[in-house]
């Protein structure tokens, strides 16, 4: 045993859901890496050898509850990454109120034990969700899985932007709570990083900031290079660590917050809605 154990998954069991492809592809594999026991729930096809393979659709709910029965338990750290972009049918669902769902139906089965934590991939386009955030928690409140697709659609928000806000603004406010259960929530929120998503919608999510990485000298992440934050965050090196939002850009943001880098500056305002 040695200090630097605490960054590692031995003995640990994992589930990363949306672990076929792109940063929850990667993920699932750093943990494996590292020691874990790995869990993948996806629609998409599973191939990391190894990992036990679980079919979820996260804009059912019937599908969650079979998936999570499947699974079982412990789950001592557990990946919210599965995510689809804007004109996706459910997206509002796959994005986060599945995701939701899927962490309450842990709980309610006693299934995230004392000392488990829970990291999300959030996005950029979560950034500015202080700015709303009386009426995420009015969203945030209303926890049936129906209920709150229905105040979604009623309220013009079945979009990609707000599904991330509602990432970023329920790992801050729920902090609290699953901290009494001993259980750690967290986020990430990644700049452009080349996934299969980001792939499918190239000029918008790899051409954004491509002017900085240029000046900059670097590329788009890898997913490796998000997964790597993402597995401290649940382990237990990061046991300090709750309720926050990991904004891992590259210093996109915070060059564009404090003028270092000026042509940053009105995009990050956005974000951030100042």
């Amino acid at each position: 045993m040695t200090l630097f154990d605490a960054f590692r998954y031995d003995g640990k069991r994992v589930l990363v859901v949306g672990g076929a492809t792109g940063m929850g592809a990667a993920a699932a594999e750093l943990a494996q890496s590292a020691g874990a026991e790995v869990v993948v729930m996806d629609y998409a096809e599973v191939t990391l050898p190894g990992a036990k393979a679980i079919h979820v659709n996260l804009a059912d709910a019937a599908s969650i509850d079979a998936a999570v029965e499947q699974c079982g338990g412990p789950v001592h750290a557990l990946f919210s990454a599965a995510g689809v972009a804007d004109g996706t049918p459910g997206i509002e669902r796959i994005n986060f109120i599945g995701h939701r769902y899927l962490v309450d139906r842990l709980l309610a089965g006693g299934l995230l034990p004392r000392g488990s934590a829970i990291g999300f991939i959030s996005s950029a386009a979560g950034l500015g969700w202080e700015g709303n955030l009386p009426l995420l928690k009015e969203f945030l409140d209303i926890t049936d899985f129906d209920a709150a697709t229905q105040w979604v659609h009623e309220h013009g928000k079945a979009d990609y932007m707000w599904s991330k806000q509602a990432v970023c603004a329920y790992v801050a406010r729920e902090s609290f709570a699953l901290q009494k259960q001993g259980i750690r929530v967290n986020a990430i929120c990644p700049g452009p990083t080349d996934t299969p998503l980001a792939q499918a919608n190239k000029e918008m999510w790899l051409g954004f900031g491509a002017d900085y990485r240029a000046e900059v000298g670097i590329e788009a992440a890898t997913p490796l290079e998000q997964a790597y934050p993402l597995l401290f965050l649940c382990s237990d090196a990061a046991a300090a660590v709750s309720g926050i939002t990991v904004i891992t850009d590259a210093g996109y943001c915070s060059s564009g917050i404090t003028g270092s880098y000026p042509a940053a500056a009105e995009n990050v305002r956005f974000f951030f809605g100042r």
